[in-house]
């Protein structure tokens, strides 16, 4: 299997101001993440950007770099120019990794990268949910697959919803109970990437503010690769920086 990799990058963040250029253990955040996805089996890996500072950083670390517009509304949007630009042929497999995920799992980037074929356009990752405040957490995105392994729906609600046992308490796990937390990463076959920009955002999509629900809404079918380990959580506050620099510390 061969794949792709396009990390976008921005400097959109308040709560951690200039995030992708972090220092952690002398490089950039967006230079660990590019490192990090390059120890996974893509042929290639390239960070996407509009901010001048971040193509800087890669070229100064050796990491491939490509600039976009700066009118993207979405990551989706910002690969799918990359992509588009590099004339990739329509089956190849493009993994979205976050800029933002310093700790990646190489192996979960080519277990999402290999549920995607000429019948599935898109795959992502979702692992289960083992606390119950995270059920009802609207911050933690929830999936619910079908039998086959493909997604029905995410939602930030709890979902599904344990009628019986949440109609009598909603502060523990029911025991036959099982929530999958959706992970923010995405694999596309190439001519769907292409065609994504130009689908209509969904009326789900826009209530639940997620953008995966536009696939769905269209009928495009999302496999999801479950794995039992949770991921390393990425970096959105100065807490979660901390946290990730010890990991770095020689």
């Amino acid at each position: 299997m061969s794949f792709n990799i396009i990390i976008p990058a921005r400097m959109a963040s308040t709560r951690l101001p200039d995030k992708p250029l972090a220092d952690i253990g002398g490089k950039p955040m967006i230079v660990r993440v590019a490192e990090r996805a390059a120890l996974s089996k893509a042929a290639r890996v390239i960070v996407a950007t509009d901010h001048e500072d971040i193509r800087a950083a890669c070229e100064q670390h050796g990491i491939a770099v490509q600039m976009t517009r700066h009118d993207h509304p979405s990551g989706t949007d910002r690969i799918a120019e990359v992509a588009a630009a590099a004339g990739w042929p329509d089956d190849t497999v493009v993994v979205n990794v976050q800029g933002d995920e310093p700790l990646i799992d190489p192996d979960l980037i080519n277990a999402c990268a290999a549920c995607v074929d000429a019948m599935v356009p898109v795959a992502t990752v979702a692992h289960p949910i083992h606390a119950i405040e995270d059920v009802f957490n609207p911050n933690v995105v929830k999936v619910v697959l079908d039998a086959a392994g493909y997604a029905l729906m995410f939602s930030r609600a709890p979902l599904p919803w344990h009628r019986d046992a949440f109609a009598q308490a909603r502060d523990r796990m029911p025991p036959d109970y099982v929530a999958l937390r959706h992970i923010g990463m995405y694999a596309y076959r190439q001519d769907f990437l292409q065609q994504y920009p130009s689908l209509p955002a969904s009326p789900l999509e826009k209530i639940e503010a997620l953008e995966q629900l536009r696939v769905l809404w269209h009928g495009h079918r999302i496999a999801v690769h479950v794995t039992q380990e949770a991921p390393p959580a990425g970096v959105d506050t100065p807490e979660d920086l901390a946290r990730v620099r010890q990991y770095f510390v020689e």
